[in-house]
C-alpha cells in the first residue's frame, strides 16, 4: 500500500515539474554481504516507485576523510533529496561512525541518524524532522491495525539509537505511556505483560516469551537473529526478538520475522525520500535558483566606481556557488570573493538543455568606450535581481597593464559592477600570470634549441635529448610524437639512422620566421623591440625580439577556444613559433614543451565564479586581444554557465570592441569551435559616438568632451545613425535578432534618445530600448532584459559569414566586403606570401581573425560613420595555429602599449590599516 502511494506521487511531481525525479544516494564503505542485500532491496524499491538512486560504493581502504569528502558533495548535490550511510561501516581504517551520520546534511538524512533529527524526535517536533525508517515503519504498522495509539500503554525492549530510543519518543508524541525496558531490566516480563503494545529491539533471539505477553497486545518483533537449525540447507534459520510460535496465539496482531518489519523499513525509507523531494519542491522550483539579491541603495550623483565597490558586501562565493547549483567539490575557494569551478561540473551537467545564449556588442566606439561591459552586467542585474531569471554573466578577465595604464579597470562601472572590482582588476586567481609563465616558456626554448643546434653535433644533441638512465635509453612520448610526425616509426633509441637522428634533433628554425614573442602584463614601450643574446655566454648568438603584453599571447586564445584540458593541450602543442629553414612549420610540440605548458595552465583553464553588485553570477574567464585574437571570453564559461542556467536561463556574454570587430569573430570563430548558437545580439550605442560618427569633434580619453556632445543636435545625430545602421545589418547578417540598447548619459536630452530609439527600429532591429543602468543598476535595464526575453523567443536563423574551404584571400574579401562595407581588399606582398605559405603548410581551412582598428569600419580610425567603396589594404598574415585562426594586418598597431604621461597608477594605493584598495580603477 505504501509503495503504492508513492508511486502516484511521484507521478504527480513529474507531471508538475516535468524532468524532475525524487533522488536517493546510498553511500556504502566495504562490501559486506549483508549490506549488499539490504542495498539491491533498497534499490529495488526505488526503481519500482520511481525514484532515482545512487549507489556509492567506497573500497574498504577509504579513510574517514574519504568518506566525509563524499558526504560533502552528496549534502550540495541538488538532485539527491535524500541520503542514507550503509551501516556498519566496513573498513580497515578507524572511522567514527557518530561523526559520519551527523556530517549527513539534516534535510537529506532519510535514515533520521543524526544528533539534529534525534533532537527533534526528542523534543517532539515530528513534522520537522525526518524519523529513522525502522521506527517509522512500526508505527505505520501499528496505524494499520486500527488501534488508536493514544493512551495505550507500550513498552519498548531495547534503547539503540536506531530503534529503542527513537521508538520510545515515538510513540511518547502520539501520546502512549511508554515503558523501555532493555537487557539489565530486572522485572521484564512484568514489564512486557502490561503492555498494550509491545515494540522488542533488543537483538537477542526469541527473548520475549509468548506467556509474557499482555492478551490482546499489538507485538511489533524488530529482532533478526540467526539460530541453528538442521532441516535447513544453511543449518540455520532466521527468527525474530520475540518467540514467534507461542506470542502469536496471545497478541491480536504480530509482526513475523522474517517478512514483518524488514519490508516497511524500506518502504519508510521510499517515504522519507518521497516527503524530503516534497520539501526541496516547496522551498526550490526546479530549474529556479533561490538565489538572495542585494539592495542596492542608489546615491546621486553616482560615486566612484571603487567607492560603491566597496560600499557593497559581497555574498560568501561558496554561496553563490550553492545557489547556482554547483556542489562542493566542483568548486575551489580562493578567499571569500573568488573561486575556480572545476570542469567535472561541465561532465555532471551534460545532459542539463542550455539556456539562451546572447551576445553584447556595441557600434563603432569612440575612445571613450560606450559601456558595453556595464550594459552587460546592468541586463544580467535586470534579468536576475528583477525578473527573476536564471541568469549568468561571462566576461573577459582585463590586463592589468591598461589597469594601470590609460584605460583603468574593466569591471563595469557606476551600479553595474563585478565586485570586489580590485580582485577583478589585479590578479584574480593567477591565469594571465600563468599564461605569462607557459608563454615565456616557449620563448626561452625556442632561443635555447637554437642555440644548442649551433653549438653541438648531431651525435651530441641526440645523446642529451635521449640520455642513458641506468644504462637504458628511453623516447619520451613528445619525442615519439615527433619521430611519427617526421615517419620513423621506430621506438629503440638505438635503431636510429645518422640521417634520421639529424632530422630528429635538427629543428633548423629560421630566426627570421620566428613569430614567438615574449610577453608580460605591464605597458612597456620600450620593450617594444630589444636585443637578446648579449651575454658573452651565448657566444656571440643574439637577434632583435620584443615583448607584447600577455593577452596577446596566442596561450591566452588558446584559453579561450579551449573546451577541455585534452583540448587544451592539443592546442598548445600544435602553436607554431616559427619556421624551418625549410620552409616547414616548427610546433611547440617539436620543442617538446607542451605537455609542461599544459601543467603551467592545468588551473588557468578553470573559469572564476565571481558576483555583480545585486548578487547575479559572473564566470571571468580568459582575455583575449580582440585585434589579433577573437576578443571574446572562454568557451568553457559559457558551456557551464549554460548548463547551470538551464533551458529557461539566460547567458550574457561580450564580444570585445564594435559589431564589425568582436561579434564578428563570436560567430565566424567562438561559435564555429564551441557549436553553441546564440539567440539575440544586444547592440550598445550611444548618443555620444553616433554625434562622433555623424561629423562631431574627435573624442578623446582625458580631455574635456567639445560642447557639441553637450548640447542637442538632432540633425548631428541621425547622421550618425549611419553607423548603427550598418551594425545592425552586420548582426543580421547572422541570421540573430538583434536589440539595441542605448546606454543613456546625461547630457542625453529626450529627444536625441527617443530618435536613436525610431531610427534602429527603422534599421531592422527586434526593439530598442533606452537604459539608465549605469546610475540605477538592474533596475535600469529592466525594460532592455523584457525586450531581450522577447526577442530570443523569435526565430534565429543562425549561420556563419563564410566556409572554411575557401581560399584564405576569398574569406578576407567576405569580411571586408559584407562586414565593413570596402569594395574590395588588396594584399600587399607580405600578405601574397604568406597566404602561399600557410596554404601550402595546410593553414588554409582556418577561420579569420581581422585584425584593424575598432575606431572605424574601414582601416583608417579617422574615417566615422558607414563609409562605403574603399580598398582594404593587408599588409601581413600571422597564424595562431594552435588557437585555430589566421589573423590578416589591417593598418599598423602595436601589441605592447605605452604609459601616458599621467598613468592611473597615480591614483591608486593601499590603505595600510583597513587593508583596502584605494583610487580611481
Amino acid at each position: 500500500q505504501v509503495r503504492e502511494r508513492l508511486k502516484k506521487q511521484v507521478v504527480e511531481m513529474k507531471e508538475k515539474f516535468p524532468g524532475f525525479r525524487p533522488g536517493l544516494a546510498i553511500l556504502q564503505v566495504g562490501n559486506r554481504d549483508d549490506s549488499n542485500l539490504y542495498i539491491t532491496m533498497k534499490l529495488k524499491a526505488a526503481a519500482e516507485i520511481g525514484i532515482s538512486a545512487n549507489h556509492i560504493k567506497l573500497p574498504n581502504t577509504a579513510t574517514e576523510a574519504d568518506v566525509l569528502k563524499c558526504i560533502a558533495s552528496l549534502n550540495g548535490d541538488p538532485a539527491v533529496h535524500g541520503f542514507i550511510v550503509q551501516l556498519p561501516l566496513d573498513s580497515d581504517k578507524p572511522i567514527n561512525t557518530e561523526k559520519i551520520t551527523n556530517a549527513v546534511a539534516p534535510e537529506k538524512d532519510v535514515d533520521g541518524l543524526s544528533s539534529i533529527n534525534a533532537g527533534k524526535l526528542s523534543r517532539g517536533d515530528l513534522g520537522d524532522c525526518f524519523i529513522p525508517c525502522t521506527p517509522k515503519g512500526c508505527m505505520e504498522l501499528i496505524r494499520q491495525t486500527g488501534v488508536q495509539v493514544a493512551g495505550k500503554r507500550a513498552v519498548v525492549v531495547g534503547r539503540s539509537k536506531i530503534v529503542g530510543a527513537p521508538m520510545h519518543d515515538l510513540l511518547l508524541w502520539n501520546h502512549a505511556t511508554v515503558t523501555t525496558c532493555h537487557s539489565k531490566t530486572s522485572t521484564l516480563a512484568e514489564e512486557v505483560g502490561k503492555a498494550d503494545i509491545l515494540v522488542v529491539a533488543a537483538g537477542k533471539a526469541e527473548m520475549v516469551k509468548g506467556e509474557w505477553i499482555k492478551p490482546g497486545a499489538i507485538v511489533i518483533d524488530c529482532g533478526i537473529n540467526h539460530v541453528p537449525d538442521s532441516t535447513k540447507a544453511s543449518g540455520k534459520r532466521v527468527v525474530g526478538d520475540v518467540a514467534y510460535s507461542t506470542a502469536k496465539e496471545k497478541a491480536s496482531y504480530i509482526t513475523p520475522v522474517p517478512g514483518g518489519v524488514g519490508p516497511m523499513t524500506v518502504a519508510m525509507l521510499m517515504q522519507s525520500t518521497v516527503e524530503s523531494a516534497q520539501r526541496f519542491l516547496e522551498k526550490f522550483q526546479p530549474g529556479k535558483w533561490n538565489i538572495q539579491y542585494n539592495q542596492l541603495t542608489l546615491k546621486m550623483p553616482v560615486p566612484s566606481d571603487i567607492e560603491i565597490s566597496q560600499s557593497y558586501v559581497p555574498k560568501p562565493i561558496d554561496q553563490v556557488a550553492k545557489e547556482v547549483g554547483l556542489l562542493p567539490d566542483e568548486v575551489e575557494l580562493y578567499g571569500q570573493t573568488k573561486a575556480k569551478v572545476h570542469l567535472s561540473a561541465l561532465k555532471r551537467l551534460k545532459n542539463q538543455p542550455d539556456g539562451k545564449y546572447i551576445v553584447v556588442t556595441g557600434i563603432t566606439p569612440t575612445p571613450l568606450g560606450e559601456g558595453k561591459s556595464t550594459t552587460t552586467v546592468g541586463l544580467v542585474q535586470a534579468l536576475g535581481a528583477h525578473l527573476h531569471q536564471n541568469v549568468f554573466a561571462c566576461v573577459r578577465q582585463p590586463s592589468q597593464g591598461p589597469t594601470f595604464g590609460i584605460k583603468g579597470g574593466a569591471a563595469g562601472g557606476g551600479y553595474c559592477q563585478v565586485i570586489p572590482m580590485e580582485e577583478f582588476n589585479l590578479h584574480l586567481t593567477g591565469d594571465i600570470h600563468a599564461i605569462t609563465a607557459a608563454n615565456n616558456l616557449v620563448a626561452a626554448a625556442v632561443d635555447a634549441r637554437m642555440f644548442h643546434e649551433l653549438t653541438q653535433t648531431d651525435q651530441a644533441l641526440y645523446n642529451r635529448l635521449v640520455p642513458s638512465v641506468n644504462g637504458v635509453r628511453k623516447f619520451s612520448d613528445i619525442q615519439i610524437r615527433r619521430l611519427q610526425k617526421l615517419g620513423i616509426n621506430k621506438t629503440d633509441p638505438t635503431a636510429l639512422t645518422k640521417e634520421e637522428v639529424n632530422s630528429f634533433v635538427r629543428l633548423d628554425i629560421d630566426p627570421g620566421t620566428i613569430t614567438w614573442q615574449r610577453v608580460l602584463d605591464t605597458n612597456d614601450r620600450f620593450l617594444r623591440k630589444i636585443t637578446i643574446g648579449q651575454s658573452p655566454t651565448e657566444k656571440g648568438f643574439s637577434r632583435t625580439a620584443q615583448f607584447d603584453i600577455t593577452v596577446s599571447s596566442e596561450i591566452m586564445a588558446v584559453l579561450a577556444l579551449s573546451d577541455g584540458l585534452e583540448d587544451m593541450k592539443k592546442r598548445l602543442g600544435r602553436m607554431v613559433v616559427a619556421s624551418s629553414k625549410r620552409g616547414e612549420p616548427v610546433t611547440t610540440d617539436d620543442l617538446g614543451v607542451t605537455g609542461a605548458l599544459a601543467v603551467l595552465m592545468k588551473d588557468a583553464i578553470k573559469p572564476n565564479l565571481m558576483q555583480t553588485l545585486e548578487g547575479t553570477p559572473v564566470f571571468v574567464h580568459a582575455g583575449p586581444f580582440a585585434n589579433i585574437a577573437h576578443g571574446n571570453s572562454s568557451v568553457l564559461a559559457d558551456k557551464i554557465a549554460l548548463k547551470l542556467v538551464g533551458k529557461d536561463g539566460f547567458v550574457v556574454t561580450e564580444a570585445g570592441f564594435g559589431a564589425d570587430i568582436g561579434m564578428e569573430k563570436f560567430f565566424n570563430i567562438k561559435c564555429r569551435y564551441s557549436g553553441l548558437r546564440p539567440h539575440v545580439v544586444v547592440l550598445v550605442a550611444t548618443v555620444r559616438a553616433l554625434k562622433m560618427h555623424g561629423g562631431g569633434p574627435a573624442v578623446t580619453a582625458g580631455v574635456p568632451l567639445p560642447k557639441e556632445y553637450m548640447e542637442e543636435n538632432l540633425e548631428l545625430l541621425a547622421k550618425g545613425c549611419s553607423n548603427l545602421n550598418k551594425q545592425i545589418q552586420n548582426a543580421r547578417i547572422f541570421g540573430v535578432p538583434v536589440v539595441v540598447a542605448v546606454n543613456a548619459f546625461k547630457t542625453d536630452t529626450q529627444a536625441e534618445l527617443a530618435l536613436v530609439v525610431q531610427l534602429a527600429k527603422e534599421a531592422g532591429a527586434f526593439d530598442a530600448v533606452e537604459c539608465t543602468h549605469w546610475a540605477e543598476g538592474g533596475k535600469g535595464a529592466v525594460a532592455l532584459a523584457q525586450a531581450v526575453q522577447r526577442a530570443s523567443q523569435a526565430p534565429s536563423n543562425f549561420r556563419f559569414l563564410y566556409n572554411l574551404e575557401l581560399p584564405v584571400i576569398d574569406k578576407i574579401r567576405l569580411i571586408a566586403q559584407q562586414i565593413y562595407g570596402a569594395s574590395d581588399i588588396e594584399l600587399l606582398p607580405e600578405a601574397q606570401e604568406k597566404v602561399a605559405l600557410y596554404t601550402k603548410q595546410g593553414f588554409g581551412n582556418l577561420p579569420i581573425c581581422m585584425a584593424k582598428t575598432h575606431l572605424s569600419l574601414s582601416h583608417d580610425p579617422e574615417q566615422k560613420g558607414a563609409p562605403a567603396g574603399f580598398i582594404l589594404p593587408i599588409r601581413d598574415i600571422r597564424a595562431s595555429v594552435g588557437a585555430g585562426f589566421l589573423y590578416p594586418l589591417v593598418g599598423t598597431m602595436s601589441t605592447m602599449p605605452g604609459l601616458p604621461t599621467r598613468p592611473c597608477f597615480y591614483d591608486i594605493d593601499l590603505d595600510t590599516v583597513s587593508g583596502e584598495v584605494n583610487g580611481l580603477f
